[in-house]
């Protein structure tokens, strides 16, 4: 039992701390490429190596015609929707601002859930879900109530925030018919298609005009093998051993690890109000992981 528990929970943190990684990589690869680029060469990198591992280890199943539409909404979601507003989003704000946007994600599942799902909801996760948004405000505004950064950028995080939710509602349908293998694998070739499109129409002169780059492969590798593919496994065993919930409450970590990486990596640095907007953020997104009495 010792062994298991060291097992799972060091596989929670490693993925949360490779998912805060993320937002590192992404910030250094998109200062040298445009965003269609990174994200179509990361996933299709993932996708690459995560099919062939599925077919040589015979994890990959056989989709039903059935389940092609949900398949195409999944991908939809994302990683295509998210990572177009992940990617465009890192290039008008900051790691950690992008960081704390994305892990409002579980507090947002909570809301539609409770509202679209008739999934109960106790009074201290509202409590836990009006203070998460009280940390959100003092991320997103400053002392004199001006955004603290573009609008637009903004906009994008908030975008991958309803994607993640949308693919939440839709992987529910899937989960329970293929293992994490056969999902992961064929929304990211689908998401990969759907990026060629935009890279040829947006990106492609771009990328001919800035060259091959290796620093910039180096990123998107490890976001690609880390971030797309190991967190993600990682995550997923987790959830076999602690459940969702809990497993849930380990997304806290993410803008914590990433502000520290950050700060270090790439020499941002925040406000004390930006700080504390963080703390605020991750005290309410674990209070919504408690249990009370609760109402529907």
């Amino acid at each position: 039992m010792l062994k298991q528990n060291i097992l799972t929970y060091s596989a929670i943190i490693l993925a949360m701390i490779f998912w805060a990684y993320s937002f590192i990589w992404g910030k250094q690869a998109l200062d040298i490429y445009p965003p269609s680029t990174v994200v179509l060469f990361r996933l299709s990198i993932a996708a690459l190596i995560l099919f062939v591992f599925a077919k040589w280890t015979k994890k990959l199943q056989k989709i039903k015609k059935s389940d092609y539409k949900y398949f195409f909404l999944l991908a939809f979601f994302e990683p295509f929707l998210y990572f177009v507003g992940e990617s465009q989003g890192l290039k008008l704000v900051s790691s950690t601002f992008a960081s704390v946007i994305i892990a409002t994600i579980p507090l947002f599942i909570a809301i539609i859930s409770f509202f679209f799902l008739s999934e109960k909801i106790s009074i201290i996760n509202l409590i836990g879900v009006f203070i998460s948004i009280v940390g959100v405000l003092m991320i997103v505004f400053t002392k004199n109530m001006n955004l603290s950064a573009k609008p637009i950028g903004i906009f994008f995080m908030f975008l991958a925030v309803f994607a993640a939710v949308g693919y939440t509602l839709v992987i529910k349908t899937l989960i329970e018919k293929y293992n994490i293998f056969t999902i992961v694998s064929w929304q990211n070739i689908i998401a990969s298609i759907g990026f060629i499109p935009l890279f040829l129409f947006f990106d492609f002169k771009q990328f001919i005009q800035i060259g091959f780059s290796w620093q910039a492969l180096e990123y998107i590798v490890l976001l690609a093998i880390f971030a797309s593919n190991g967190a993600f496994i990682l995550y997923t065993y987790t959830i076999k051993y602690i459940g969702i919930t809990r497993a849930g409450v380990f997304s806290n970590l993410i803008p914590i690890i990433t502000a520290v990486l950050a700060f270090f990596i790439l020499d941002e640095k925040l406000s004390l109000m930006k700080y504390s907007g963080i703390a605020i953020v991750v005290i309410g997104l674990i209070i919504t992981q408690l249990q009370s009495n609760k109402i529907k």
